[in-house]
């Protein structure tokens, strides 16, 4: 694939009819892709690698013109600038922003009691939301793809509604909504795993993420979504030393605090980790165990780089999993909730002093009050290897 990114991506509207003169400009298209759009070899800008900022690829122009046309239209719930960020001292890397306004002006959380909660919908869900949202639809063009069929794995493609998040927590954040009419509550399913790493690796950008929350972990609605956002900062998660569990379903240990599961994945074999992806959150959510997951463009497991490259090779993508304790109607945090973002070192501080004065050590303690302890970390660990082992 050359430098300037997918030439294979395509649009067409969304209700696949012939467009008209008087056809709405901001009605949404139907972007259709394969693996033979993802972005194989991406790098995290350096001194050591000066080319590393790569043309945006079909689908980071579209998201980012959509997104900003939105933004400037006042269809948010605030305008977001250039945020105010540091860098929190110590080794851990965190980024911390203010965005007082996401704290204050975000919509009211469905109340949640269980993480296997059905959908209710006469609650707030992403059938309710103004079509203006839409940024566009999207789907994977499977057919053509010989690999997958030789290997029986084909099905029907999932069609996914990518829409602005209304109280972003940085610039593009979307949301993506996999087949919105078919009401699925906050619970993964392969389709959608796979949806997420397509997104990040269709993005030529080595700072667009994915995530989700579950339900008991900071999910707001419980209407099946996974978030998008930009962050053009490093994270710690993205280089940081695992260790195997079972490296041949690409299963890792994250040893380092916080401590989770990490899964890795480069383009082709996408499939196949998703499903071990599901497998795991399947097991977690009928042992109600709370979890966030974060997807982001990282170095490949156990590869020890030297120092000099800065660790800037981004050509997989880093899948990790945090198993956690479950909130149920807790008291949000002053500073800073711990959800996907957060554990993964990136912090939407709530009110300036804060922002200001929070130390690493004080992020940790935070943190850690919403994390397994270390026993209960080890016998899921345990559990979780076994029972994946016989699958």
């Amino acid at each position: 694939m050359s430098s300037k990114g997918p030439v294979g991506c395509r649009f067409q509207d969304v209700d696949s009819k012939p467009k008209s003169k008087s056809r709405d400009p901001a009605m949404p298209h139907l972007f259709v892709y394969s693996r033979q759009d993802f972005v194989k070899a991406v790098c995290r800008h350096s001194e050591h690698c000066p080319a590393a900022v790569a043309v945006p690829t079909m689908f980071d122009s579209t998201l980012r013109a959509g997104w900003t046309q939105r933004m400037e239209r006042g269809l948010f719930r605030y305008h977001l600038g250039d945020l105010e960020t540091r860098i929190l001292p110590g080794p851990n890397g965190y980024v911390a922003q203010l965005n007082i306004q996401r704290g204050t002006e975000r919509r009211k959380p469905e109340k949640i009691l269980s993480i296997q909660q059905e959908f209710n919908a006469s609650q707030f869900n992403f059938n309710k939301i103004n079509p203006d949202e839409v940024v566009f639809e999207m789907t994977k063009d499977t057919y053509g793809d010989t690999t997958l069929r030789d290997e029986g794995q084909l099905s029907d493609p999932c069609r996914v509604v990518v829409l602005i998040n209304v109280s972003p927590l940085e610039f593009g954040h979307c949301l993506f909504v996999p087949d919105p009419s078919r009401c699925f509550p906050q619970i993964l399913t392969r389709s959608a795993v796979q949806v997420g790493i397509d997104s990040v690796l269709l993005s030529s950008d080595p700072g667009f993420r994915v995530g989700f929350n579950s339900l008991g972990a900071f999910a707001s609605v419980n209407h099946l979504h996974l978030h998008g956002y930009y962050l053009d900062h490093k994270l710690k998660i993205e280089s940081m030393q695992v260790k195997p569990l079972i490296p041949e379903k690409g299963l890792y240990r994250i040893q380092v605090f916080p401590r989770g599961f990490l899964f890795y994945t480069e383009s082709e074999d996408v499939d196949n980790v998703a499903k071990a992806i599901c497998q795991c959150t399947d097991f977690l959510v009928n042992e109600d165990i709370a979890h966030n997951l974060f997807m982001t463009r990282g170095c490949p497991p156990c590869r020890r780089f030297r120092r000099k490259n800065d660790n800037i090779l981004r050509n997989g993508v880093r899948i990790a999993i945090w198993p956690r304790t479950s909130c149920f109607g807790a008291k949000e945090e002053s500073a800073f909730n711990v959800a996907l973002c957060e554990l993964a070192g990136h912090l939407p501080f709530k009110n300036r002093k804060d922002y200001e004065c929070t130390t690493e050590k004080d992020v940790i303690d935070t943190v850690q009050k919403y994390l397994l302890p270390d026993d209960a970390f080890v016998r899921l660990e345990e559990k979780l290897t076994n029972h994946l082992l016989t699958l």
